[in-house]
């Protein structure tokens, strides 16, 4: 099982990640072939640069022939530059022009690369969809970005499709973050996991004013992550950074058992005394010990609801809302209740430390009065994906072992259906080429199951 671990004791940002990629070996053209297939004018360069005496690779935007700038120095230049044109105008015209700063047509509000109003989700998606790179790569910058617009529309209270991306949306960010899924695709694991944060400290400047480190954004983001600091006051962990660990990573812990094959680091843009800006990435195969480890058992939370006076359409929103917030698996059994009124019994698995949300979410999104909980112990297999080619593009398989034997394998559902709509291919077609792709391979047919958790 090839897995990579992230040491972000000075945080994550998009260029450290990039940065960290390459120097474990990912190649500079792939990336570069990857931003220039977003056709917005950018371009990425890598330099060595020290840090603290560590040697690391640092990646740098370029977008219209002018070199990305830390968002924080970039809004000092930015507010100086509005309060050097206030007073030109105060003194021109006798009074201020006042403008609302959350305002979206304000014509003041700083616009990076030429970036005008910023984009939205929808215009985003669009530009990472037309890209000449991998579906899964697609998949995976449009889910980094869709987690971004999650954290804003909450943050200022609005729609996902009202969000404009004012930084994050900017081009060295579409950048970083289709950079980093092609990248991270490039090396082939089964598992990222991550390493608890150092998130700084102090205050950042953006484009709402002075906010306390970590941003809004950034700390939403960072939602049942292990997260300290150490008191370097500045920035350490970037909204974008940590979108990309949330999608990317499946777990945080400390460093896994493995066998080590390469690693490298990725600069931040700061060199801070005696604290080298790095961020490690360490790749390597799981010890067969690891692996072992992984068919042990575990701690699980079962939450129950009994459910008789609920939409049956609101009952399949809610359990997809309750997958989207981290359930292991979330079901309803028709069950007949008091007064013989026929109702569904929901459950969700989930684990210990999601259960105060997943049980909020039941409250809010149905109309039962009270959530059962307790704890089991299930025994579970060791995973793995692996990809397999067809007629039509690129599958996942999820793949399940035990002491090192495959027990059995299943074409990832959502890679199926995709591919089955788009190429108005029958769904059971690209499940058994999937299948038949992968058995070829592996030389062997075990048992086809669905993988549910």
């Amino acid at each position: 099982m090839r897995i990579a671990y992230l040491e972000c004791f000075s945080g994550i940002s998009g260029d450290m990640f990039m940065g960290a990629l390459v120097d474990a070996g990912v190649s500079l053209q792939i990336l570069r072939d990857a931003v220039a297939a977003l056709d917005i004018g950018a371009r990425l360069e890598f330099s060595q640069v020290a840090r603290s005496g560590i040697s690391a690779t640092k990646a740098d935007v370029w977008v219209n022939g002018e070199k990305d700038l830390p968002r924080e120095e970039f809004w000092e230049q930015e507010l100086a530059s509005q309060t050097a044109s206030a007073k030109a105008r105060t003194h021109h015209h006798g009074h201020s022009h006042s403008h609302d700063p959350e305002g979206e047509s304000n014509e003041h509000l700083p616009r990076k690369h030429g970036d005008g109003h910023g984009r939205t989700l929808t215009e985003i998606k669009q530009i990472i969809s037309a890209a000449a790179i991998s579906q899964r790569a697609k998949s995976t910058a449009i889910a980094i970005f869709t987690a971004l617009g999650r954290a804003e529309a909450k943050i200022h209270n609005t729609s996902l499709d009202h969000v404009h991306f004012h930084e994050v949306g900017a081009v060295d960010a579409m950048v970083d973050i289709v950079s980093a899924a092609v990248g991270a695709e490039a090396l082939g694991l089964d598992e990222i996991i991550c390493s608890p944060l150092n998130v700084g400290g102090g205050t950042v400047k953006c484009a709402h004013g002075t906010l306390p480190i970590p941003a809004p954004a950034t700390l939403l983001l960072l939602a049942d992550a292990p997260v300290y600091s150490t008191g370097i006051q500045a920035e350490l962990v970037t909204p974008t950074g940590a979108a990309i660990v949330k999608t990317l990573a499946s777990r945080f812990a400390s460093f896994p058992e493995m066998t080590v094959e390469k690693s490298g680091f990725g600069a931040g843009s700061r060199d801070f005394p005696a604290h080298p800006n790095v961020l490690r990435l360490t790749i390597g195969e799981a010890s067969s010990h690891a692996l072992a480890a992984k068919t042990a058992s575990e701690t699980i939370t079962v939450l129950e609801a009994n459910l008789d006076d609920l939409n049956p359409q609101v009952f399949g929103y809610v359990i997809d809302r309750l997958l989207e917030e981290g359930a292991l698996d979330a079901f309803g059994v028709p069950v007949q209740m008091k007064k013989n009124r026929p109702g569904m019994l929901l459950t969700v698995l989930c684990a210990p430390d999601h259960e105060a949300k997943l049980t909020q979410l039941i409250f809010a999104e149905t109309t039962t009065l009270g959530v059962r909980r307790r704890e089991e112990r299930r025994q579970i297999l060791a995973r793995r994906w692996e990809k397999v080619s067809t007629l039509w593009g690129e599958i996942r398989i999820k793949i399940a072992s035990m002491n090192g034997a495959i027990t059995n394998y299943a074409p990832e559902y959502e890679d199926c259906r995709r591919i089955a709509a788009e190429h108005r291919v029958p769904l059971k077609v690209v499940m058994a080429a999937a299948v038949e792709a992968w058995s070829g391979k592996a030389g062997s047919s075990p048992v086809l199951r669905t993988g549910s958790e």
